[in-house]
């Protein structure tokens, strides 16, 4: 079978592979529709260290082939999504509440970092009955395919900021994961939102997607423009979607006494993030910093497929692009260097 890889750090190549074969928990998935993801670009310039021949993705919707003889929920034919983290549901951390982390930290985070990803003509998927969720009807494979991270992760970090109904959020970065952030904080009940930004395609998104002011934190200093917006108090919530020092920082500065700072960037690069002191209260002004990882699991999926089927949210808006398999390395590259005003590049298997 076909595989886009990362053959060494910062080199990708498209190569052949054996296909995959189902333990008795697992399925296999022939995909329909991906992803590419910030992350994957990430990992090939070495965030999770080196890696030879990786099959890289973890965004993909598509049709069950073949399953294990302990699989009881699905059969070859039936169509369905994957979460990007396929937790280990027997694990102690599971078990615990903290599925995402099965077995060590990030645990849950198997395709293109333990074992091969997604972008391939057939990809293994472990404990099939628990990591995978039917797509309704109504809902189509690209609408869906969004449900297996960018929903996943951006509605974590709205629920994890814990926004009181009315409240104030700021959400740092609209990309993808920060656009359906800020989509999440609407349904969370936030009162106002403000979204940080550049780029005007992404502004633009911002406020389709429910944000009530947009700071261009290029044309203006973010903390400053943030509490001239809350007369001064801060916001009750901030969320950090990009992974950078910056921003974190940033997040912290925004926040009142008693709010929560909500992480789901990716910190690729860098030894170490920094708290400010003084807006931290020195340690004790009981701002919470909450981290997550892309929650995982077939409940997770069928509820935000459910949002779908029922029309509460697009998110195919953020899709900018779109590619053959065959083309998926072009794909990779322009989503890498955010060529073209690109937000998402959807991948066509078929």
């Amino acid at each position: 079978m076909k595989a886009f890889v990362m053959t060494e750090i910062g080199e990708t190549d498209i190569i052949e592979k054996e296909r995959p074969e189902p333990g008795p928990m697992d399925a296999i998935l022939k995909p329909t529709k991906g992803l590419i993801c910030t992350s994957d670009t990430h990992t090939v310039h070495g965030a999770i260290g080196e890696r030879e021949d990786l099959t890289l993705g973890h965004e993909i919707v598509g049709v069950v082939d073949e399953v294990g003889e302990e699989v009881t929920d699905f059969e070859p034919g039936d169509r369905v999504a994957v979460g990007a983290i396929t937790p280990d549901w027997n694990s102690e951390a599971a078990q615990a509440g903290h599925p995402s982390q099965s077995n060590q930290a990030l645990g849950g985070w198997k395709f293109a970092n333990v074992k091969d990803g997604t972008f391939a003509e057939y990809v293994h998927v472990n404990d099939a009955d628990g990591n995978l969720a039917h797509i309704p009807d109504g809902v189509t494979d690209h609408e869906a395919v969004y449900t297996t991270d960018m929903m996943s992760t951006g509605f974590r970090g709205a629920e994890n900021a814990d926004i009181p109904i009315g409240g104030t959020v700021a959400v740092f970065a609209q990309g993808p994961v920060g656009l359906m952030a800020t989509k999440g904080a609407v349904l969370q009940g936030a009162g106002e939102i403000i979204a940080v930004e550049t780029v005007p395609e992404r502004q633009e998104l911002a406020r389709e997607y429910g944000a009530d002011h947009v700071v261009d934190f290029a044309e203006e200093d973010a903390v400053e423009a943030i509490m001239e917006l809350t007369d001064g108090k801060g916001v009750d919530s901030a969320i950090e979607a990009l992974g950078a020092d910056q921003t974190f920082q940033d997040a912290i500065k925004v926040t009142k006494p008693g709010g929560t700072v909500s992480n789901i960037g990716y910190h690729g690069d860098g030894e170490f993030r920094h708290v400010p002191r003084e807006e931290w209260g020195v340690g004790m002004a009981e701002i919470s910093i909450v981290t997550d990882l892309c929650p995982g699991g077939r409940l997770r999926l069928k509820r935000l497929l459910r949002l779908l089927d029922q029309g509460v949210v697009d998110p195919t808006k953020m899709t900018t692009h779109e590619f053959d398999f065959d083309d998926i390395e072009e794909a990779f590259w322009i989503m890498d260097g955010k060529e073209d005003n690109v937000i998402k590049p959807l991948v066509n298997f078929e």
